[in-house]
């Protein structure tokens, strides 16, 4: 396998570019997913409180301080105390004195706690208990708010991103601020991988069409995380470093973008 690219973070954290995410694995399952993904050459694993399934993470990792671990501040939990409170639950199920990045899930705008809470991932940053700390779902106009209130720019701001919806404007704000993007739903739930433009770069290449749209987000510089609890799928997703796309086929990419091409919730309307 090809060497693995490495990403820096603005705080001067290294941070693999790709790995596994774990969003609806099952809890009972997670661990064996995580152990198989990690001996597939996986140094990448991305959880959250809300997924359920950090102890699997937690369990799978213990003593691999080699695998970076993100996890996520759950939508219950905002708020200066309740978020303190919730990071040592998170890393205790995680089997981790100190998280390698940690996150704000959502900004929940309509609760007004999204500054506060990123005031206690400031602190838990100081205490040493965070190497890293980032947002999620963030619209610029939160990360904007966060900025003025704190002077702490995140790190990372991971986002619903993918070839039907590649968030131009969001990432070019994010390039200004020197925040590395991250994309959740990197493979749109295969919803377009059987798209024509999508193939024809597939079969140019010799590649799988997920490995094409996986391929893109790291041409991208995007941080990608694709999720599998298929030992099959998991060997593919990673099969990826030994390719790259050309300018023609990421000018072709380029043409799948839609303005209507989000699938999960926008940060700005979401109630939950």
């Amino acid at each position: 396998m090809a060497e693995q690219p490495i990403v820096t973070l603005n705080d001067g954290v290294s941070m693999p570019q790709f790995g596994l995410g774990v969003f609806q694995t099952p809890p009972e399952t997670t661990a064996e997913v995580v152990r198989q993904a990690v001996a597939d050459g996986y140094r990448l694993v991305d959880t959250a409180s809300m997924y359920r399934n950090e102890e699997g993470v937690g369990d799978a990792l213990e003593g691999r301080p080699d695998v970076f671990v993100t996890t996520k501040l759950g939508n219950g939990d905002h708020g200066f105390d309740n978020a303190l409170r919730a990071f040592d639950l998170s890393a205790k199920r995680l089997r981790r004195e100190s998280v390698d990045l940690y996150l704000v899930h959502w900004p929940r705008p309509r609760a007004g706690l999204y500054v506060e809470t990123w005031r206690a991932l400031v602190r838990l940053r100081q205490e040493g208990r965070i190497r890293s700390i980032g947002v999620s779902n963030f619209n610029r106009d939160h990360l904007e708010r966060i900025i003025a209130e704190t002077g702490v720019t995140p790190s990372v701001n991971q986002i619903e991103l993918h070839p039907r919806f590649q968030q131009e404007a969001l990432r070019a704000f994010h390039d200004e601020l020197k925040i590395k993007t991250e994309s959740w739903s990197p493979l749109g739930r295969a919803a377009f991988l059987s798209d024509p433009v999508i193939g024809s770069i597939a079969a140019k290449h010799g590649k799988t069409p997920a490995q094409v749209v996986i391929r893109w987000h790291l041409d991208s510089g995007l941080i990608v995380i694709p999720k599998s609890v298929r030992p099959a799928r998991l060997k593919e997703n990673i099969g990826v470093f030994d390719f790259a796309l050309d300018a023609d086929d990421l000018r072709s990419m380029r043409t799948l973008n839609s303005p209507s091409g989000r699938m999960g919730p926008d940060p700005a309307t979401a109630t939950f």
